[in-house]
């Protein structure tokens, strides 16, 4: 039974049961089973809110309150038919929902709850104080039922109409979530950033999902008042609009027989235990907990998921002429250039780019490669609308981009991936083709009538072999990324941006990707890739640019990058003559030491399906300085992690000083001395300096005032701005900051991941000085870091790690004479 059956079914069944109840039903039970399709409405209504566009309002009540006062002044004070008042209400409400969307959807979270808490209590109080229309808290009283084909309606026929509406909106929430625009609100829910980079306006599309969720809820308070005879704001408290969102969670968010289930459950539980009196809220809350721990899911989607697949398959895979048609979809006969002219951005003090000018040609492989922290992500950023440019400015063609807002860039040919896939988990992956070809808009956007056979032959042209009618969510990393790449190809774009495409791919699947880049390029569309993988990039690109630090390097053929002197400089650091002659002689007697305190054996470690790291081993010495050096990617980072204990995907062997760590949880590894520094820093940006240090003794029981004086006396600068909050710190100061406090737990061995990243090169040669003179205190130090000279002159011991595999240990000199340093950092 698939899921449109599955719906209807649901339909008939709510609507044949009510009736049928409702034909013997006396007033009371009536008013109840009417109450309960009340509730469901609202809970459908809700559902567009929360299960197609991910936000979540707590002021529903509100809604609930203005529809029943506008349906019950419209006709018992202005003489309106009820069918006419119903529908005002609906527009009132609706245009209420999109009003508060507009300041409410600047926030985001318990913010946006909180702002839908106030709108609730303003309608309340609003509709108390005037009482010339509302009747204030004394309410309206002996409200008429609705009249058809000429007599009145009685409370069970109401209660009938009610029944019948509600059942008939479970099928049409499927449709329209599966229509145009139930896919573009999905795909906002799923993945902000994405579904704007591909043209979705995301203010538009939640103001459409309030308004339509607050019409629904307005509807059902109108056939709440006819049914009750009585309303006031009492009718309306915020306990209310908790019970919807409870009924919503219930039934299943998302699901659209959900609201069904859930409404069942919260009317009808109150009114069985009402014998209970002051125990009934405690009965109720207490199944309504067991309820969500139980099925988190609800109740819906526990009974989906024993009866059928979740699966949404719109459209059968079709196998079609897909080099013809799809070629012909995305092909550009006119091939257009993107132009980056003197752009620059500063965020605070930190200029991360500074006239920057580039070009990526239509029709060709412009790649950017550059350290990290060179500003390559930041351009791309910039030049898809999530930032704008302190200077400078950019164009497609002929047509100036500078300034429009991210999803104005996605609809004008402009298309991206990520650096971490952003696909729309909960849809199926030719769903999320669809939505590339749709470039978020709701109208005016006509598509061809083969428009699923042309997505379904996307996936075959970036050689997806996978389920396309399974929940994108699912899939491996290697079939994410190229899923990311035939959902931008579906926008049509003049120009494609990737992000490290590469990034965790096999060599198997990387020569895959080489040649639908190259058949991309070939169709007319300019491929601008962000890339660590040199060898690819030498490969494939017709233009390379290297950034760093913010700046523009070098620009030239692939030969002339790889023997460009600055760019070696930039990716291997300065001269390893001009470090050592800041720092004393490295104390080779530490080669040959025998203890051992850090043995790794036979390590592999993964990110769902993707393999980081193969079989490594690795022995660290006690009082040596190790290096980990190895281009972008290649899994310095993850080994870091793994060692410290902040990943657990792996398996192999991990002993530190004689203790088998594998598999301990990181502040259990950090108690027995084997301390992390983390890129990027991680200080606590709203605790003082001070505060930050003395964290890092925690697990030695605080530090005395001696000690503390010690760590300042390492660091001066620290000293001078101890009472500062950590978050207003410059870069190197948060360095400094970031390993004092790892010296504050007075580690036996201390690792550093990425010291210099981001840093200036003269407080890069600072840090480095600082470092060796904790290394010539007898501090063992495992390091990882992009300036590959400079850690080399620091270490006792090198390893280049490439692939996820160590194909090199021994001395700094011997790693430089091998040249395996040169190709693994420059293809």
């Amino acid at each position: 039974m698939n899921a449109r059956t599955t719906d209807w079914t649901v339909a008939l069944v709510w609507i044949l049961s009510g009736s049928a109840i409702l034909f013997f039903a006396n007033e009371y039970y009536a008013l109840v089973i009417g109450s309960i399709a009340c509730m469901a409405i609202v809970g459908i209504g809700l559902n567009i809110l929360m299960g197609l566009a991910g936000q979540t309002s707590l002021g529903h009540a509100a809604f609930y309150a203005i529809g029943a006062y506008t349906t019950t002044i419209a006709t018992m004070n202005l003489g309106l038919p009820y069918i006419v008042a119903l529908a005002l209400s609906a527009i009132v409400t609706g245009t209420a929902g999109a009003l508060l969307s507009l300041p409410a959807l600047r926030v985001k979270g318990p913010y946006l709850a909180m702002v839908t808490i106030a709108f609730g209590y303003f309608v309340e109080q609003g509709i108390a104080d005037w009482k010339s229309v509302t009747g204030g808290w004394n309410g309206i009283m002996n409200i008429p039922h609705p009249h058809a084909f000429g007599y009145e309606l009685n409370t069970a026929q109401l209660a009938c109409v009610v029944v019948v509406i509600a059942g008939l909106l479970v099928p049409a929430f499927s449709a329209f979530a599966q229509s145009r625009w139930g896919i573009v609100m999905r795909a906002t829910r799923d993945a902000e950033i994405a579904s704007s980079s591909l043209g979705a306006n995301l203010m538009a599309v939640r103001a459409i999902a309030f308004g339509l969720s607050a019409a629904l809820t307005g509807t059902a308070g109108a056939f709440f008042a006819s049914l009750n005879g009585f309303i006031s704001p009492e009718s309306f408290p915020f306990f209310q609009s908790l019970t919807f969102l409870l009924m919503v969670m219930i039934g299943g968010i998302g699901y659209a027989a959900g609201p069904l289930a859930g409404a069942l459950l919260v009317v009808l539980l109150p009114e069985t235990l009402s014998g209970l009196a002051e125990y009934r809220l405690m009965f109720f809350g207490g199944l309504l907990l067991a309820v969500l721990l139980i099925v988190p899911n609800g109740i819906a989607g526990t009974l989906t998921s024993l009866v059928q697949s979740r699966k949404k398959i719109l459209s059968p895979r079709t196998n079609i002429n897909s080099v013809a048609t799809v070629r012909h979809w995305f092909m550009r006969p006119e091939p257009l250039s993107l132009t980056v002219s003197q752009l620059g951005i500063a965020f605070g003090g930190n200029q991360a780019l500074d006239n920057v000018s580039i070009t990526a040609e239509g029709g060709r492989v412009t790649s950017l490669i550059g350290p990290n922290g060179a500003g390559k992500t930041t351009l791309l950023n910039l030049v898809t609308g999530f930032y704008n440019p302190s200077q400078g400015s950019f164009k497609l063609g002929s047509r100036d981009l500078t300034g429009l807002r991210d999803f104005q860039i996605g609809r004008s040919a402009v298309s991206r991936t990520f650096q971490t896939s952003q696909l729309f988990n909960d849809m199926t992956v030719l769903e999320n083709i669809y939505f590339g070809m749709l470039r978020g808009r709701l109208i005016n956007s006509k598509l061809p009538e083969e428009a699923w056979a042309i997505c379904s032959g996307l996936l075959d042209f970036v050689g997806f072999k996978g389920d396309a009618t399974g929940l994108a969510g699912a899939l491996p990393h290697v079939d994410r990324r190229l899923v990311e790449v035939a959902r931008a190809l579906a926008s049509q774009p003049a120009v494609l941006l990737l992000d490290e495409p590469a990034a965790g791919l096999s060599a198997e699947d990387k020569a895959q990707l080489t040649e639908t880049l190259l058949a991309i390029a070939s169709a007319g569309i300019g491929v601008f890739i962000i890339e660590h993988d040199m060898k690819l990039v030498m490969r494939i690109s017709d233009r390379i640019h290297v950034l760093d630090g913010g700046r523009l390097l070098a620009s030239g053929s692939p030969e002339e990058i790889k023997n460009n002197p600055q760019v070696k400089l930039a990716y291997l650091g300065e001269s390893r003559a001009t470090f050592a002659s800041r720092i004393d002689p490295l104390d080779k007697t530490k080669l040959t030491r025998p203890q051992d305190i850090l043995v790794i054996r036979g390590l592999c470690a993964n990110y769902g399906a993707t393999d980081v790291l193969s079989n490594v081993a690795l022995d660290v010495r006690q009082g040596q300085t190790v290096s980990v050096l190895g281009a972008n990617g290649a899994g310095k980072s993850t080994l870091m992690r793994v060692i410290s204990g902040l990943h657990q995907k792996f398996k192999g062997s991990i002993a530190f000083d004689g203790q088998d760590i594998s598999h301990l949880p990181a502040h259990k590894v950090a108690s027995l001395g084997l301390v992390m520094v983390p890129e990027g820093r991680q200080v606590f940006t709203e605790l003082s300096v001070q505060d930050n240090i003395l964290l890092g003794a925690h697990t030695r029981g605080g530090l005395t005032a001696q000690q503390l004086e010690t760590l300042y006396a390492m660091f001066p600068k620290l000293k001078a701005i101890h009472t500062r909050r950590a978050g207003l710190l410059s870069g190197g100061e948060q360095q400094m900051l970031a390993i004092a406090r790892g010296l504050a737990s007075s580690p036996l061995m201390m690792m550093l991941d990425e010291p210099s990243l981001g840093l200036a090169p003269a407080i890069v040669d600072d840090l480095f000085v600082r470092l060796a003179a904790l290394r010539d205190q007898g501090l063992t130090l495992l390091l990882v870091d992009q300036m590959a000279d400079l850690a080399l002159t620091l270490s006792h011991q090198s390893n280049l790690l490439d692939m996820g595999q160590i194909i090199f240990t021994g001395t700094s000199d011997a790693l430089l004479e091998s040249g395996l340093l040169d190709r693994a950092y420059l293809g």
